[in-house]
């Protein structure tokens, strides 16, 4: 009797968990023929790939040696609020990072070896499914990677000290990987109680991403998935983009996939193929594509809706970051999605084709398109002075407002609206230049979009003006005073080795600039990415263009982890003593390198030591 009382509870602790507050989800997501069903509906999405939702790899401040870390609340929920907003239902995330040999202890990993396993990481992912329950969005959660971009199947290999294809058919290998299937599969969540086997937001659990697997591996590790789990679907995770009856007539494969990054006029027969293959057996959906081109995506997503496919993702989309600002990932056959998109995307058309997917995601339902919801307040960050205000962003706000007050009155200022967060990179997203000397000053920010403004921010004050603060970024010349010929604004080139940075100033040795400041200065920080040899910059300054002088600038440099993404080395110069009167700047370039960002302080008010008494 005790031990049927203990089951009964259980029981109805998950329920509860599931069908209450904490979740949307009344029914896992079954099969019909060739429709996914939810409950006695059928589902249909039009939604978004959010590869870094469990783990991120855009970690890309200045001085960070380290691109990896793990996503919090915050930035969970915003990238499936974003999902939610859109009209998505399903995302589907990238697959569970392994350790690579010989790299720093530093960068987490999910996989450690062979039946181990990061528990800080995996909590990262109990996260991620109590916010999926919470927001509704189904997730479709791959095991394994063919590539090694964040760990795969070399990297499992590896352990044993064998090659990426023992990986399919030795059988010490098979039983390492199915450890982490059954680590995975009888997890109990740390936030929710539910074992991931038993949580209706998976969708399905997908083998793996891209496989050159044989079909006998791929069978072999869905008949393993199913032995475990009873509850969730099966994806077949292979790197093709035609199907096949073997597939198809597969049992232990419930849904099937393709990706297409072929040219339009290839992949639109070929999904045709496969939906005519699978109709009235399996369902089978679009789980990756990337076209940058407007035209492009209209055509494979109307096909897609038109001829009764299940669903269509395209890659990828990238959310806040905790630290303000988006997270960002260059690529050059797709697009980094910003929901709900920006000018600062229209290299890609970010705006028009998010716009689209919108449309498409109410379409397929046959349901209008809503206005978007007004957003909620951000969060703004603490200030460390004028020049430096950022702040978390709020889903679904196209631009925000910046209010400001003085210190001992009570009406707010706008001081700039349709602010951007979407333009720069781990980067203060707001620079107050009209901010007076010797004032003190509280700000608040104010999400905006087309549905209307949010509530105010928190406010954070007073800051001081203390000084006076040149801030060039780089993206033009608009602040450089004189700059030799040979000089080169790089925009997206090498932009991925260069920490998603686009506005850098490209120079070679003996290439200049000089800056001129209204009054003398007294520090300097410049940020440079090295790209040669680690003694790029040489600096002069005086009062006057034809006396400067050497400073005697000190250098910090920052190297990356070992990685396999030829990322520079970023570099900080920082200067405090100059000669006198120096109003005058002057930058040489010692050899290839990049500048990334100037800030020169001057009018510095000075403040009595607190710590030295004056005796009268």
């Amino acid at each position: 009797m005790k031990k049927f009382l203990l089951i009964l509870l259980s029981s109805l602790s998950i329920f509860l968990i599931q069908c209450g507050t904490t979740s949307q989800f009344k029914n896992f997501i079954t099969t019909n023929k060739d429709m996914l069903m939810d409950g006695n509906k059928e589902l249909r999405f039009v939604s978004y790939n959010i590869p870094n939702l469990h783990y991120i790899e855009d970690y890309f401040p200045f001085n960070a040696s380290n691109p990896w870390r793990l996503p919090t609340s915050f930035e969970i929920r915003d990238a499936l609020r974003a999902i939610k907003m859109d009209g998505g239902k399903v995302a589907r995330i990238y697959t569970l990072s392994v350790r690579r040999a010989g790299e720093s202890k530093h960068i987490i990993r999910y996989v450690e070896g062979p039946g181990k396993f990061n528990e800080k990481a995996f909590k990262a992912l109990d996260k991620v499914l109590q916010i999926a329950n919470e927001e509704g969005i189904r997730l479709i959660i791959p095991f394994v990677d063919n590539w090694w971009w964040w760990g795969g199947r070399a990297e499992y290999a590896a352990f044993r000290g064998k090659t990426a294809n023992d990986f399919w058919t030795d059988p010490q290998l098979i039983s390492d990987f199915e450890k982490t299937i059954k680590f995975v599969l009888d997890r109990k969540n740390t936030y929710t109680g539910v074992l991931y086997k038993d949580d209706k937001a998976v969708l399905g659990w997908e083998t793996g991403n891209e496989l050159e697997a044989p079909l006998s591996w791929q069978d072999t590790i869905a008949a393993y998935i199913k032995s475990i789990d009873h509850n969730h679907l099966v994806l077949e995770g292979t790197h093709t983009q035609v199907l096949t009856t073997k597939e198809v007539d597969n049992p232990n494969f419930d849904v099937l996939s393709t990706h297409y990054y072929s040219p339009i006029n290839v992949a639109i027969p070929d999904i045709l193929k496969n939906r005519e293959l699978t109709k009235g057996k399996k369902p089978y959906f679009v789980g990756e594509f990337g076209y940058s081109n407007p035209k492009d995506v209209r055509t494979i997503v109307d096909t897609v809706i038109d001829n009764d496919v299940s669903g269509i993702m395209i890659w990828s989309m990238r959310f806040h970051s905790r630290d303000g600002g988006f997270y960002q990932h260059a690529e050059s056959y797709a697009g980094s999605y910003r929901f709900p998109g920006f000018a600062s995307g229209n290299y890609y058309h970010e705006k028009s084709i998010m716009s689209f997917m919108r449309k498409s995601a109410y379409r397929i339902d046959s349901l209008p398109e809503p206005p978007l919801p007004i957003p909620d307040a951000p969060k703004l960050m603490p200030i460390k002075d004028a020049y430096d205000i950022s702040w978390q962003g709020s889903t679904g706000a196209q631009y925000y407002s910046i209010q400001r007050k003085t210190a001992g009155q009570d009406n707010w200022l706008t001081i700039a609206d349709s602010v951007s967060d979407a333009d720069e990179v781990f980067r203060p997203l707001f620079d107050d230049t009209s901010a007076v000397l010797g004032e003190s000053y509280s700000y608040r920010v104010i999400a905006i979009n087309s549905s209307g403004a949010s509530e105010p921010s928190d406010e954070v004050g007073p800051v001081e003006v203390n000084y006076k603060k040149l801030v060039d970024e780089l993206d033009d010349s608009t602040k450089i005073f004189i700059m030799s010929d040979s000089l080169q604004f790089t925009g997206r080139q090498d932009l991925f080795k260069a920490k998603e940075d686009d506005s850098r100033l490209k120079g070679e040795k003996d290439a200049f600039i000089i800056y001129q400041i209204p009054s003398p200065m007294d520090s300097i920080r410049v940020e440079v990415f090295l790209t040669k040899s680690q003694c790029g910059l040489d600096f002069f300054a005086s009062d006057s263009l034809t006396n400067l002088k050497p400073l005697a600038a000190k250098l910090e440099t920052f190297p990356p982890y070992k990685n396999f993404y030829g990322f520079f080395t970023p570099a900080i110069y920082t200067c405090n003593e100059f000669p006198p009167d120096s109003r005058y700047l002057k930058i040489k370039f010692n050899d290839t390198a990049q500048l990334s960002r100037v800030e020169i302080i001057y009018s510095k008010i000075e403040k009595p030591d607190p710590n030295i008494v004056t005796v009268p």
